[in-house]
């Protein structure tokens, strides 16, 4: 057991704290509770730290992003980011309790903050929005302020772009405001542009799930209107949502067509959807598309349904979670619908979208918790979500209580009924199971053959995405389970009693428990190593009024109502057994009323317990038979204050121990009987074992004796032994005190306090008193700390609180209220030096002897199990870890535990791994010894139980990609568009094609390839999802953008609409239904000749390339003149797409560039355009160069990766994938400067042109960490290349 050190425990929230909470990469909730910010460990459901710096209520907390590569210089850390309503933020470090900065843009309150992540420039900018209209970026490392940009229009929230770093949303009080040129090198020059949302003509129907439009009709306007070309198309969708830009006030859109934006309770990006916004409102979620600045989904609430409080966007799936405020949580995933159109399909759209179709963006109802009951005390306050595995949740409650869900998939066969209904379109597995492997032949060596099923750790391992159809799938049904359950204390507090302290008798069996009385008549017993909430006890129907320990397992609780006009109660005093929750009634069932109770006292042998009443005479119990000893008469005086004497105790015992051997001797017998009675494994509180217990303690009744004084101040002694009660002594008061309200006595010294702040110390052994003024006004309550010898007085006032030495009669420290703390509630000693203080906010605080220190590190935190985190590691331990899970080039045989490091200074780092490995989860460290895909694979599950964002990126898309170029290379895949020259013949009859079939069918070794490609084929896993944006490939890429273009196309209610997707069919090759469009133009609208011509030049070329030359010239011409958009329109009518790219690169569009190489080029095409872009990525200017990385993954350009990731000394990284490409076959050898090498590092082959310097560089970085001796004895095994001696020595 460690000492008890300084920690919160902490009670309930305010209304600011409501949206500071989140959940970080690092696998730990952070919230804000009152003024302190609160750490949680999810997995073993407990507060890990409490941290206490600010002065006022907590607005925000934010974990720093985990997206950069760490190393010894920036290794695995818990930093987090908190921010209070006066304007403050400090940056903490959270394993050491410390601030690494503190800064403020003067007394401004915070409105929200978010770290930047999508760039490489530093991981330690914070942008911070203060009201009105300020955005500020901080330096967070450092406190400086890098830039500070003033709007125009007042602003409560903002969102960034996940997909371009330049974009920024703001919700501001009656717009919206979009920002496009963010940057964290130099001020955004823009002011943005305005949105408001209008309603089109109408209210919002609550029928649908979406509002879209139906068609194009006679005009564009956004009135209805009916298609004149068939007369069977449906009207516009009069009742829809759209942005609407205003630039200047007085334009201003009437109050009547507007949707004010106060209701609107959160905005941000979809981050699996690119151009989309969401906004929450508390009947219905709106999901905008800014490339049409219109609403293309809408959620809306059932009548009777709960509102809605948050939203959270899953990235790896298109899911929305939605927390209502009935506490239910529910699961809407999206589904896309089409409607039915009587025209048939253009060649090469991948669903229907011609004619008379409506797409409809749908969000269906998957899965829904149960809801709670609340009270005042218990709202709703927010949810977050573990942002590596997408599938738990906690929700944070108002009375500090956190339910931990999780989100699991069960076979749609045994999926609850609710929730198996045809009307929903099924939901797949993504489909790795172990019948799988059948396909591999045996004499395949990789991907390796195991029987073990993969491990389901984050949502894109328990469904596929929406459109993905694979053999292995299967239907399943999502269910919420609750997995866990976190309590605070329940505020508001009463009282604090202290277990028994710790005694050398009781050290091995000593728990620090903390008994917490409440209002509400419950009582709370905290295990204060640990900070967690042990068990709870709802005993009273009232306020409780005092509780006092009568052993280590048991205590009195004593309550009563609030007295009515005769002052008398029904009063309740309780004997509760902790261990098996057992109450009695110590008075037994009174049901007359009476004075309340105002004092409890239990003597310190816990034999006897005095009680008093007001103005009303005291009664004296003996614990051990239940029986009242002595009801004082009523002309007794009235107790003020009493204390039990802790003289005559162990001593005593021991002198009549020899006295009691023959009354012990004569009871045996009985004793023994009884015990013979009584089962050998009888539980603890049974009449049997009671019967002893009551028999022993009788025996060995002792004398015990207490003070107490009276409202004169006369102290009178009294003594109790066995069923006697006698009188002492009386001393008459003292002149210099007035009315004692509290006694504290410890050895030879007696402590008196009155109401006028006085302490009179009295020394009996000496027979000396020594009066003291504290000048602090009443005294409350005295108490001394435990210990031998320990004579500090903890001395409870109503402003405040003081330590004194009453030995040395000095002050140690202080505290006043409200001005350091709030007000006190109650005062105690949880140890020997640890004051414990109970405040107004509902918090329990464990101090120093200073009462300046309430946090601690987590190291010295008692947990109630062993926590896995790297964060909470030393730097070389965690990426010495990290590294022995990845990749054991020095074994033939992968093993989870480290036995290899012998040398006496890295023992205390192989002990902390081996401890870390030993608590993975079982199903984990089973597969990672059989990782089916080697070492990508196995890096990717490291990865995700790390927490480490930049690895996952990586190693998602490296793994991705490996698949598919073992299955087939990128410049031959399929994916690919092709391009075949008109003038070359091509057969396509019956018996050229089996003529072709015999020429391949006589090349055995191309035979056997393309077995094994098809082989690979059925291996290469789903595509990646469309949060990847031009990272997936192209077929997929291309399939996500034409769904998106029939839903623009469905909701063109203007002219500028109606361009807009023109264009877009144009770029991507949808000429026919351009021209269909171009001729649905209205024949009274000025641009109808324009488009009639426009169509005939759309479909003329199409037919005909004898003017390419001319249109390509005009085309040049117009870019020349600044038509860059009609400019590239007109070189992708004559299939110059790439041309068209390299225009848009050199006028700075790259990402439109990159959008229109991946939906029209061919892969050599695709490839020089992304090289290009590669290369502006990794332009200082813009310094993106791990988005670089992943653009070559998406090309294949593996040898291009393992280069650019030691320029940029990423040399773990690039050794690991080096190894992983290697592992696939995707690199081969070359004559002139690849040459394969045999090397003793963490890669086992190279090659040389690339690692002769990367393994030099990697050697020595690896020197500092424990692994360089297992790989410098690797090393020495393989020597046997010169090549290798020559480049590896060092």
């Amino acid at each position: 057991m460690k000492l008890l050190c300084p920690r919160v425990i902490t009670g309930s929230l305010t209304a600011l704290n409501k949206g500071a909470v989140d959940w970080g990469f690092q696998g730990l909730i952070a919230y804000g509770c009152e003024n302190i910010v609160v750490i949680v460990e999810p997995k073993i459901v407990q507060v890990i730290q409490a941290l206490e710096k600010h002065r006022c209520a907590v607005v925000k907390v934010k974990w720093a992003k985990e997206n950069y590569c760490h190393d010894l210089a920036s290794s695995y850390n818990l930093r987090l980011a908190s921010a209070d309503v006066a304007g403050h933020i400090f940056v903490w470090d959270v394993a050491a309790a410390v601030t690494t900065a503190m800064f403020s843009d003067g007394n401004r309150p915070i409105q929200d903050m978010e770290w930047l992540s999508l760039q490489d420039t530093s991981h330690d900018l914070l942008a911070v929005l203060h009201p009105p209209h300020s955005l500020v970026l901080w330096n967070a490392d450092t406190g400086t302020k890098i830039w500070k940009k003033t709007y125009t229009e007042s602003l409560l929230s903002f969102s960034f772009d996940p997909f371009d770093a330049a974009n920024v949303a703001f919700l501001g009080q009656d717009c919206l405001l979009l920002v496009g040129d963010f940057s964290c090198h130099k001020l955004p020059s823009s002011k943005g542009r305005k949105f408001y949302i209008s309603n089109s003509g109408g209210n919002i129907s609550g029928s649908g799930s979406s509002s879209s439009l139906g068609g194009h009709g006679s005009s564009f306007s956004g009135a209805t209107g009916v298609d004149k070309r068939t007369g069977t198309r449906q009207t516009l969708r009069s009742k829809v949502k759209s942005l609407v830009m205003q630039e200047g006030k007085h334009s201003r859109i009437e109050d009547g067509s507007n949707i004010m934006l106060t209701d609107c309770l959160q905005l941000g990006y979809h981050p699996a959807w690119r151009h989309c916004l969401i906004l929450v409102y508390p009947r219905e979620v709106l999901l905008v598309d800014l490339q049409i600045k219109q609403t293309v989904g809408i959620i809306p609430l059932e009548r009777t349904g709960s509102p809605f409080v948050q939203v959270y966007a899953c990235r790896q799936r298109d899911m929305l979670i939605c927390l209502h405020e009935n506490g239910s949580i529910t699961v809407r995933m999206r589904k896309l619908c089409c409607s039915p159109a009587p025209t048939p399909n253009e060649p090469g759209s991948p669903y229907m979208t011609v004619g008379d179709s409506n797409v409809d963006v749908m969000y269906e109802l998957r899965c829904q918790s149960d809801p709670m009951r609340l009270n005042k005390q218990a709202r709703i306050y927010s949810i977050s979500a573990c942002p590596v595995t997408e599938n738990k949740f906690s929700l944070l409650l108002g009375d500090s209580r956190i339910l931990f869900w999780e989100l699991r998939t069960v076979e749609l066969a045994f999926a609850p009924h609710a929730y198996n209904q045809p009307v929903m379109s099924p939901l797949h597995t993504p489909g790795e199971n172990i019948t799988d492997q059948c396909t591999i032949p045996d004499s395949w060596t990789f991907p390796y053959r195991n029987n073990i099923s993969t491990p389901k750790m984050v949502l894109s391992d328990m469904i596929g995405s929406i459109d993905s159809k694979v053999k292995s799938e299967h239907e399943v049904a999502f269910k919420f389970l609750l997995v866990g359950l976190l309590s605070g204390v329940a505020s508001p507090i009463v009282v604090l009693r202290m277990c028994p302290p710790l005694t050398t008798k009781n050290w091995n069996i000593y728990k620090a428990l903390l008994a917490v009385g409440t209002t509400c008549g419950s009582v709370q017993i905290f295990n204060l190593a640990t900070g967690a909430l042990w068990k709870e006890f709802n005993l009273h129907s009232c306020s409780v009024r005092g509780l006092e320990w009568v052993s280590l397992t048991g205590f009195l609780s004593y309550a009563y109502p609030t007295p009515g006009t005769n002052g008398l109660v029904k009063n309740e005093l309780l004997l509760i057994d902790i261990n098996t929750g057992r109450t009695r009634q110590l008075r037994g069932n009174r049901t007359a009323e009476e004075p309340p109770i105002e004092l409890v006292r239990v003597s310190y042998l816990k034999q006897y317990v005095v009680v008093t009443f007001k103005d009303c005479p005291m009664e004296i119990w003996d614990l051990r038979s239940f029986t009242l000893l002595r009801q004082m008469p009523p002309n007794f005086p009235i107790v003020t204050s009493l204390e039990w004497s802790p003289s005559a105790t162990v001593k005593n015992l021991k002198r009549r121990h020899a006295s009691q051997e023959s009354a012990k001797g004569s009871s045996d017998s009985t004793v023994a009987s009884a015990r013979e009675q009584t089962p050998e494994h009888t539980a603890q509180g049974s009449p049997a074992v009671e019967l002893v217990d009551r028999q022993e303690n009788k025996a060995a009744a002792l004398k015990e004796h207490f003070v107490f004084t009276d409202n004169e101040g006369q102290l009178y002694h009294f003594f109790v032994e066995g069923s006697t009660v006698r009188e002492g002594s009386k001393i008459p008061p003292d002149g210099n005190m007035g009315l004692i309200t509290c006694i504290a006595w410890k050895g030879d010294t007696m402590v008196l306090a009155d109401m006028d702040g006085n302490l009179s110390i009295w020394d009996l052994k000496a027979r000396i008193s020594k009066a003291v003024p504290t000048h602090r006004g009443w005294i409350k309550k005295i108490r001394f700390a435990p210990g031998r010898g320990n004579m500090k007085l903890l001395i409870l006032y109503g402003d405040g609180v003081d330590i004194w030495d009453a030995k040395e009669v000095e002050l140690v420290s202080s505290i006043k209220t409200p001005k350091d703390l709030p007000k006190l509630q109650d005062v105690e000693w949880a140890a020997s030096d640890r004051p414990l203080l109970a405040t107004d906010d509902g918090c329990i605080r464990v101090l120093d002897m200073k009462m300046r220190v309430s946090c601690s590190q987590i190291q010295h935190h008692d947990t109630l199990e062993v926590i896995f985190s790297p964060y909470l590691l030393p730097g070389k331990a965690s990426l010495t870890l990290q590294y022995h899970l990845q990749h054991q080039p020095w074994r033939e045989n992968y093993s989870l535990q480290m036995t290899d490091l012998t040398d006496t200074s890295e023992e205390f780092t192989q002990k902390l791994v081996n401890e870390q490995v030993d608590i993975i989860d079982s199903e984990l460290k089973e597969y990672l010894p059989n990782c089916r895909f080697g070492i990508a694979q196995r890096c990717l599950f490291v990865a995700q139980l790390f927490g480490n964002e930049s690895e996952i990126n990586f190693w998602t898309v490296a793994l991705h990609y490996l698949r598919r170029e073992k299955a087939c290379p990128l410049g031959k895949s399929d994916s690919f568009i092709k391009r075949t020259s008109s003038d070359v013949f091509v057969p396509s009859d019956a018996l050229s094609r089996e003529v072709e079939d015999l020429v391949l069918l006589d090349n055995r070794q191309q035979s056997e390839l393309r077995e094994s490609q098809q082989l690979w084929k059925s291996l290469r896993g789903l595509p990646l999802d469309c949060c990847w944006d031009v990272l997936v490939d192209q077929e997929t890429f291309l399939k996500c953008n034409l769904q998106k273009l029939a839903l623009h196309e469905s909701r063109c209610t203007s002219y500028e609409l109606a361009q807009q997707c023109i264009q877009e069919m144009i770029f991507l090759g949808q000429g026919d239904r351009a021209v269909h469009m171009l001729l649905d133009t209205d024949a009274d609208s000025h641009s109808y000749y324009a488009d009639c011509l426009r169509a005939c030049l759309v479909a003329t070329i199409r037919s005909s390339g004898a003017s390419q030359s001319t249109i390509k010239l005009v085309a040049t011409n117009l870019i020349a003149n600044g038509k860059l958009l009609e400019g590239v329109e007109l070189l992708c009518l004559i299939d110059k797409s790439l041309d068209a790219c390299r225009y848009l690169q050199s006028y700075g569009k790259w990402n439109l560039a990159a959008w229109l190489a991946k939906c029209t080029l061919e892969y050599r095409e695709c490839l020089e355009v992304f090289r290009r872009w590669v290369e502006h990525l990794c332009s200082p200017t813009v310094n993106l160069k791990s988005k670089a990385v992943l653009v070559l993954l998406s090309m294949g350009q593996f040898l291009k990766v393992i280069e650019m990731l030691y320029s940029m000394r990423y040399f773990s990284r690039a050794a690991v994938f080096a190894e992983a490409c290697i592992e696939f076959g995707v690199l081969t050898e070359s004559d002139e400067n690849r040459i394969l090498l045999v090397f003793g590092s963490y890669l086992n082959y190279a090659f040389y042109s690339v690692f002769s310097i990367f393994c030099m560089s990697y050697f020595h970085y690896f020197q500092s960490l424990p692994v360089s001796k297992l790989i410098l004895s690797f090393r020495n095994k393989k020597r046997s290349s010169s090549l290798f001696s020559e480049h590896m020595h060092f």
